[in-house]
C-alpha cells in the first residue's frame, strides 16, 4: 500500500510512502482494540476513591432506644447507614484497576487501529520537519496546510521535537507523540492522524 507524501506546506511531493500491508491492511480485531483501550482507560485510573462504612463515622455509640416495647424497628448507634448521616454499606474501597493484556494481543489491537484508520482516509505521511523556534502560528499554519486543522489530530515524530511540542501544546484536540510510544487509544481518539516519514519507518516494523 502506498500514499502520498506531502510537504510541510500541504504540497504533494510526487513522491509515494510505501505501508506495509502487516501494519496497514490486516484482518482488523474490533474485540483487541476494544480490550487494549479499555486497559489504557484502566490505567489511567487512580483508584483512591473511598467512603466511610460505619466503623469508620465519627458518632456516639450510645444506644438510641431500647429495644423492644417502643413500637419501631430495633436500631443501634446513630452510626447505622439507615439513618442520615450514618455509614455507607458497600461503598466504594481504594483498588488497582489495572489488568494483564498479552503483548501479541495489544500488537494485533495496534495494527488494526492503524488499519482502520488507513480505510477510513485518515492518514497523512509528511516530510521529516522541525521549527527554528516555538511558535503556536507555525503549527496552526501546518495544520490548516494539511487540512487537519480543527479536527483531534495525531501527530507521530520519530523523537522528540521539543520546538514542535511547544508549538503545539497550547492548541486543543492535538496530541503529539513519538513513534515508539504509539498506542491504540491514541490513534483510535482521533480523526487525523500524520506520520513523518523516519516514524513510518518505525510504525511499519510493529
Amino acid at each position: 500500500m502506498e500514499l502520498a507524501i506531502y510537504n510541510i506546506k500541504g504540497e504533494d511531493t510526487g513522491r509515494k510512502a510505501q505501508l506495509n500491508d502487516q501494519v496497514f491492511a490486516i484482518d482488523a480485531n474490533e474485540h483487541a482494540v476494544y480490550l487494549d483501550v479499555k486497559q489504557y482507560l484502566a490505567n489511567q485510573r487512580q483508584g483512591t476513591h473511598k467512603s466511610k462504612e460505619r466503623s469508620e463515622i465519627s458518632g456516639s455509640t450510645r444506644k438510641l432506644h431500647k429495644q423492644k416495647g417502643g413500637g419501631g424497628a430495633r436500631i443501634g448507634d446513630i452510626n447505622s447507614p439507615v439513618l442520615v448521616g450514618g455509614g455507607r454499606v458497600f461503598g466504594p474501597r481504594p483498588r488497582d484497576y489495572r489488568f494483564k493484556l498479552n503483548k501479541k494481543v495489544k500488537q494485533l489491537a495496534r495494527k488494526s487501529a492503524l488499519t482502520y484508520k488507513v480505510q477510513d482516509n485518515q492518514i497523512k505521511v509528511v516530510e521529516n520537519f522541525t521549527f527554528e523556534a516555538p511558535k503556536t502560528k507555525e503549527f496552526v499554519k501546518f495544520a490548516k496546510n494539511l487540512e487537519t486543522e480543527g479536527k483531534k489530530m495525531l501527530l507521530v515524530l520519530a523523537s522528540r521535537d521539543n520546538n514542535v511540542n511547544l508549538s503545539a501544546r497550547n492548541i486543543p484536540n492535538v496530541k503529539i507523540i513519538t513513534a515508539k510510544d504509539i498506542n491504540t487509544y491514541a490513534i483510535m481518539h482521533s480523526n487525523a492522524i500524520v506520520i513523518t516519514e523516519d516514524s513510518l519507518e518505525v510504525i511499519n516494523n510493529l
